[in-house]
């Protein structure tokens, strides 16, 4: 749960804005000025190819194509993320709203869908990832935040780190952007002032919304958990000051059952995620996954890996009545823990290309 006076995220810090600061330019000097220290690391990783670039480990000049449209489509139409509201304001009782947003998102295609009371918390502090708002303080803030997540398809997944799990990926990217956008301009409409939060043009960290809004918790990786789907899911956040009816937080033993498992840990081909169990970082306590090392081998394989979500066997759809029964229970998360190797081994893998690509 969201610590209301937890550090704020600078956005210029991620791993994705760094990557855009093109050497010589004015955020590039700006940013390793203060950070010197990861001026040489970062631009070796800028040596690299590209994902989905040639010289990758799954580089394919018909289907490695596909996945830049997807991002190519998202990049267009980031500019669209706020727009002018209607100045006739419809009224709407916030229980009603709330339900018809929920009703709407999932209709849309959301599988998973929750309400949020904002925190600045949720907030980045500043933005970094497109040169013409690098370095802008975040400080509008709405009070309630809709979010949902879109399931990814687990067989797609499980082919990790090859082209289809990238495929994947991109196609949960676009499906929450569409979603958020489509609602966001129905609250717009309705009078009252919304913005979608997607890929290339956040204000907030997601997974923090989600789990206050009761979405799931945050594990080793640092990505969402959900119940039915685990991480196998992509986020979208459309923030509003329609007044609306906020979910609470949900825990059902997430982080006590990371610290069991650490299948994420065995796994990871850039040995990002950390082994340890969680520590106090910036007052909350947690992980920290070492984003270079995991940037660095998506720059490699030429895909976002996925690796870590494959393995998780909350992705591979545990049974909900042990799910109910884990919280507290060591006995059930090892007998969950037991299953899941007895069937996967150390995680899943669809070894031959799967229909889309063949």
């Amino acid at each position: 749960m969201v610590n209301d006076h937890m550090k704020r995220i600078d956005e210029r810090k991620t791993m994705f804005a760094r990557m855009n600061y093109k050497v010589g330019s004015r955020e590039y000097d700006d940013y390793y000025k203060n950070n010197m220290e990861q001026k040489d690391q970062d631009n070796e990783l800028r040596e690299l190819p590209n994902i989905g670039g040639e010289g990758t480990a799954t580089y394919h000049p018909v289907h490695s194509p596909l996945a830049d449209a997807g991002f190519g489509f998202l990049a267009d139409i980031k500019h669209l993320a706020s727009g002018s509201v209607n100045p006739q304001k419809t009224i709407i009782d916030p229980v009603e709203a709330t339900e018809k947003l929920k009703k709407f998102a999932r209709y849309f295609g959301a599988s998973l869908v929750g309400i949020s009371e904002m925190k600045e918390g949720h907030y980045y502090s500043h933005r970094g990832r497109q040169p013409e708002n690098y370095g802008e303080p975040v400080n509008e803030f709405h009070k309630f935040g809709l979010v949902f997540a879109v399931e990814m398809n687990k067989e797609m997944i499980n082919r990790a780190p090859q082209m289809e799990e990238m495929i994947e990926v991109t196609k949960g990217y676009v499906s929450a952007a569409i979603i958020g956008m489509w609602l966001s301009y129905y609250i717009r409409e309705l009078g009252y002032d919304a913005r979608n939060h997607m890929d290339g043009n956040y204000l907030v960290v997601a997974p923090l919304v989600a789990q206050d809004a009761g979405l799931g918790e945050i594990g080793r990786t640092g990505i969402l958990i959900t119940k039915p789907y685990g991480s196998r899911v992509r986020l979208g956040v459309v923030t509003t000051d329609m007044p609306l009816v906020a979910d609470e937080f949900s825990g059902f033993g997430v982080p006590e059952f990371c610290e069991l498992c650490g299948k994420c840990v065995k796994t990871c081909p850039g040995k990002a995620i950390p082994a340890e169990n969680r520590k106090m970082i910036d007052g909350v306590l947690r992980w920290q996954i070492i984003q270079e090392s995991c940037y660095g081998m998506w720059r490699r394989l030429g895909t976002d890996c996925g690796i870590c979500i494959s393995a998780c066997p909350f992705s591979q759809e545990i049974p909900q009545e042990q799910i109910d029964r884990m919280k507290g229970s060591p006995d059930t998360m090892k007998k969950i823990l037991k299953e899941h190797e007895e069937k996967h081994g150390i995680r899943p893998y669809t070894r031959q290309p799967l229909d889309i690509l063949k």
